[in-house]
């Protein structure tokens, strides 16, 4: 029964898609790698990494020279490094940030097949290219996790002591609670998170859509309130679970979390007592079952396979379309995605208007 848990755990757990959005290409002058979809940049490398287990994995590596820290970023269980392309370029522009993304085996053009011991290879690989090739320090890296990918994130999190920082956005606290309301953890689930979430030593950011329907907002809740570090948590209201991005708090509240951690540890304490409570979130085995409820009151499975693949490619699709526009207004901006719609303007009426607001943005986030 454990091994047939087990395997069916694993596939509703990745959904790479088919066929890959991309192709690699290498230059037969330069032997540099791009991907075929995307003109050559020179701020971005494009790299295959070898991996402790046998696969060799797609990355890129997105420079910005005012950087003082390096993302890197574990994406979404319906995604691959030609659909992430754009919001990684625009994240290294918006948040001065280094950032890293890679395809875990058997995404895009990764060698190998999807499983949760890969994916541990897999970020494993990624860190040590950021370690060895870009000199990069633990105590410089800041990982995120998106979905699915909150579990590679925080199995490395939670052995690195003198990491700077982790994002968790729309986190999951196990494979199997995510299908069944179970109460405690069994050996057979994968990305068990809400056991490795007190392990983790740096601040901890949250991130959740409250209307999210492929993981119940209460993933997100509960392990905020298992971190050791805390820092002041996005519930973003009407949220779902792939377009986090459109709101404008988003943006917002990553810069704030990135220049908050770029402070010295003296630094960030007094910022941090508002929302820090280490007596309260040290509870004990019974109490940390009591605090389950949010989560476990569904009485019956949650019908979640099949929405999860096609909600989350059609709305990683739909996103994209959409992420350079809503970058443009979000440090402007504080309507909801909602509010965004109803506006129905036509897409080059914004470009039009996204072009002449340039230098306006870049006073607001020099501001």
């Amino acid at each position: 029964m454990g091994g047939v848990t087990s395997s069916m755990a694993a596939k509703l757990a990745f959904f790479p898609p088919n066929p890959p959005s991309y192709k690699l290409i290498t230059d037969e002058v330069t032997g540099l790698m791009t991907l075929n979809t995307f003109p050559h940049r020179e701020n971005v490398e494009v790299l295959k990494l070898p991996t402790r287990r046998g696969t060799e994995i797609a990355a890129i590596y997105v420079r910005n020279p005012m950087a003082t820290s390096t993302l890197l970023y574990s994406h979404g269980n319906a995604a691959d490094l030609g659909q992430m392309y754009e919001l990684f370029i625009e994240l290294s522009i918006h948040l001065r940030v280094n950032l890293m993304g890679y395809d875990y085996s058997g995404y895009g053009q990764s060698s190998g097949k999807p499983s949760e011991q890969n994916t541990y290879a897999d970020i494993e690989a990624a860190y040590k290219c950021l370690e060895e090739s870009y000199g990069a320090k633990q105590e410089n890296i800041i990982l995120y996790g998106q979905s699915v990918g909150s579990g590679p994130t925080l199995d490395l999190a939670a052995r690195l002591p003198e990491l700077r920082a982790v994002v968790l956005h729309s986190p999951i606290l196990s494979g199997l609670r995510v299908m069944y309301p179970v109460k405690r953890t069994y050996w057979f689930d994968i990305y068990k998170n809400i056991d490795k979430i007190p392990l983790v030593n740096c601040p901890v950011l949250v991130i959740h859509g409250t209307s999210d329907d492929v993981v119940d907002c209460s993933h997100g809740k509960q392990l905020w309130e298992l971190c050791k570090e805390k820092y002041e948590p996005l519930w973003l209201k009407g949220g779902n679970h792939c377009d986090l991005e459109l709101y404008p708090e988003y943006i917002k509240h990553l810069k704030k979390f990135i220049y908050n951690v770029e402070k010295s540890p003296s630094q960030r304490s007094s910022s941090r007592r508002s929302t820090d409570q280490p007596d309260q979130s040290r509870r004990s085995t019974d109490c940390f079952e009591a605090s389950r409820k949010s989560t476990d009151r569904r009485e019956k499975p949650r019908k979640s396979t099949d929405k999860l693949k096609s909600h989350d490619q059609k709305s990683t699709l739909d996103k994209l379309e959409k992420f350079r526009i809503s970058f443009d207004y979000m440090d402007r901006s504080r309507r909801s995605v909602d509010c965004f719609e109803k506006s129905r303007r036509s897409i080059d009426y914004q470009l039009e208007r996204a072009r002449r607001s340039v230098d306006r943005l870049d006073r607001i986030r020099a501001g």
